[in-house]
């Protein structure tokens, strides 16, 4: 119990970092939700029975007979909480140092905290009498992989408030993608497809050191740090793989025959080191990369999932005598296994993640993991809808796949295409394994409402247990919150819940956003879904349409229908909602010059098409200062100027 005025007494159990983390941000919140003096926690060492206060520690620093502690299969993996308090004082414990934070979270989130979006303005935080609050979670998370990827342009502002925002709804994971992450980071400095910011100085050593202040604050929460991805094929090299944009620098005369041969010549693929695959059944090519891997994984033992993957792009694998002997899922098996047995000698506890993606969806034909514990299988459907979830799409096991033609392939479409080819995988290797999605990549610009995007992600996430994936690793843009974090909300309570309910998801976070108009709020968005008709902008639908053309026409009436509820709530009391609200008044103003832009495009007249997207391009690039912490304009301008110039909304399906 504690006294008006006084401070909550708060205790951890161990001394891990992530505990500490908790405690801490545990007393702040709690100063400010009770009005109350915020505690200084301090270390309960030894553990005392009849302690008072809010204790903090793992399962196992508690005693493993203390409380029915939810099972996990592996705690160092496995998330798994256990809340028990009546006022202030109780039990709050996970069942590793980062399940611990998450219960702190997840106490707040039981008291009335909501987290909106990153960022300071980003937290709903109530008054309460904590004398009168008792608070009972006993859970599991449904999921073992719930991360987020960056992407997109970033500063470093904006990936370390996502970072501290994640596992305030339940994730545990992060990836940090390349060596040093410098593309993203390049992006939003240089402030490309935005003239009107003056661009920045910015150098590869610059966003090595800013990596290494992420990987800091990924560490003081104990999330499962993941990297790289890109580069292996063209670093060990001596070929720079920042990014896709840049231009290329020689290749270095001894590189040139291991690079793959297509159409009779070993060149770059397209000028882009990081779509050049390798000449993989050269035993010295595969040599080189396991090398620089194992002292990369040497070199960085923070890291808890090292990916593995080969080149980008498709239909650019090596024609030689030797490769065409084998698909490249069979080379990058044998390859996969070589590391292995590198990383064993060094004894390296590494985990790998391998991907299922482009080429690489046809499974090996002979090779086989030898150590699949040290494997984590990454299926990554880039060219699928999200028209239709996943959900009800599994074909049966040994279904027949298209056959493999090298650099003839077609990427499938169809939920049940890609099923198919993860299937086919899943009879070679049962071992741990997720999705890496890409929902808010680049398809939720085709939503601006978001409200469809966001029920199809939760549909995903429901069903990944029936494709015997355990978890998701979204790759995505970090400011995915214009102009509400629905989708976000959902990535996190989704992955979590295992059996998430889309319609109450979406009323609590429409709720924290926005207040007592919450309700009225969610059914614009979720008629501006309706109405900018997302199946069009992914060209599903043909160019000109009259459904389609008279459902743009309702836009502008729709809008300006809501518009009085979004001016009167402009002020609101609450900082979180005045926010909320503000950003819903620009993203009205957006969504008007879109569908001015989309309703020339749907009639015919390209050109007008053109100069309406010119003056959206325009508006977005003068808002940026102001709309920069949740709306990504480099990634939407990138997006829907493919859609308006060359009729291709995703990348993939170029």
């Amino acid at each position: 119990m504690t006294t008006a005025g006084s401070a909550i007494r708060i205790t951890t159990l161990g001394r891990a970092t992530p505990v500490t983390f908790a405690a801490t941000e545990l007393a702040g919140y709690l100063a400010r939700l009770t009005a109350t003096p915020p505690a200084t926690p301090v270390p309960e060492e030894p553990p005392v029975r009849d302690a008072t206060g809010l204790r903090l520690g793992t399962f196992a620093d508690f005693g493993v007979d203390l409380r029915p502690w939810p099972a996990v299969r592996q705690p160092e993996w496995d998330d798994a909480i256990y809340i028990e308090t009546a006022g202030a004082a109780g039990i709050i414990a996970g069942s590793n140092p980062r399940s611990v934070l998450l219960a702190a979270y997840r106490y707040l989130t039981e008291l009335g905290c909501r987290w909106v979006r990153p960022g300071p303005d980003g937290a709903r935080l109530p008054r309460i009498d904590l004398a009168a609050r008792a608070v009972r979670v006993a859970e599991a998370a449904a999921h073992r992989h719930r991360g987020i990827c960056i992407e997109g342009a970033v500063g470093y502002a904006h990936v370390r408030d996502l970072v501290d925002w994640a596992p305030k709804v339940g994730l545990n994971a992060y990836f940090i993608q390349f060596r040093e992450a410098y593309t993203f980071f390049e992006r939003w400095h240089s402030h490309r497809l935005n003239p009107l910011l003056a661009p920045e100085p910015f150098s590869v050593e610059r966003a090595r050191a800013l990596r290494d202040r992420l990987v800091e604050e990924i560490g003081r929460r104990g999330l499962v740090l993941h990297d790289v991805g890109h580069g292996w094929t063209c670093e060990p090299l001596g070929i720079p793989g920042l990014g896709w944009e840049y231009p290329a620098p020689p290749v270095p005369p001894a590189a040139e025959r291991y690079l793959a041969e297509v159409d009779g010549r070993r060149a770059l693929w397209g000028g882009i080191p990081l779509n050049t695959q390798l000449c993989y059944s050269n035993p010295a090519v595969r040599a080189l990369m396991v090398e620089d891997i194992a002292a990369y994984a040497r070199a960085h033992p923070e890291v808890d999932i090292l990916h593995v993957w080969l080149a980008d792009g498709w239909n650019n694998h090596c024609e030689c005598a030797g490769c065409r002997q084998a698909r490249p899922a069979d080379w990058y098996v044998l390859l996969l296994n070589e590391l292995d047995a590198r990383l064993t000698a060094a004894g390296s506890p590494a985990r790998i993640a391998f991907l299922i993606y482009v080429d690489l969806l046809w499974p090996p034909e002979t090779a086989r993991l030898r150590n699949p514990d040290r494997f984590i299988l990454m299926f990554a459907p880039i060219s699928r809808t999200y028209s239709r979830a996943f959900t009800g799409a599994g074909p049966a096991a040994g279904a027949t796949l298209p056959p493999y033609e090298r650099n003839r392939i077609e990427l499938p479409r169809s939920v049940e295409g890609n099923v198919a080819f993860l299937r086919a995988w899943q009879g070679l290797f049962r071992g741990d394994s997720f999705d890496y999605d890409y929902h808010l990549m680049w398809d939720h610009y085709a939503d601006p409402g978001g409200v469809a995007v966001a029920e199809v992600l939760c549909q995903d996430l429901r069903g990944l247990a029936a494709l015997g994936l355990d978890g998701l690793v979204s790759c995505q843009v970090q400011r995915a919150f214009f102009p509400t974090g629905l989708a976000m909300a959902v990535l996190g309570r989704a992955l979590w819940d295992r059996a998430p309910d889309f319609g109450a998801i979406a009323e609590d976070s429409f709720r924290a956003a926005f207040g007592a108009d919450g309700p009225a709020c969610l059914a614009y968005c979720a008629e501006l879904s309706r109405l900018f008709d997302p199946p069009y902008l992914r060209g599903e639908k043909p160019r000109h349409d009259p459904a389609v053309a008279a459902s743009y026409a309702r836009l502008p009436a729709a809008i300006a229908a809501f518009r009085p509820v979004i001016r009167r709530n402009l002020g609101a009391a609450d900082p979180c909602h005045a926010r909320s609200w503000r950003y819903l008044d620009a993203h009205a103003d957006v969504c008007l010059l879109l569908a001015e832009a989309l309703q020339h495009r749907v009639a015919g007249d390209d050109e007008a098409a053109l100069r309406a997207w010119a003056a959206t391009q325009r508006f977005v690039q003068e808002r940026e200062r102001d709309l920069h912490p949740v709306f990504d304009v480099y990634e939407f301008l990138f997006v829907l100027d493919r859609f308006f110039t060359r009729g291709s909304f995703h990348p993939a399906a170029s």
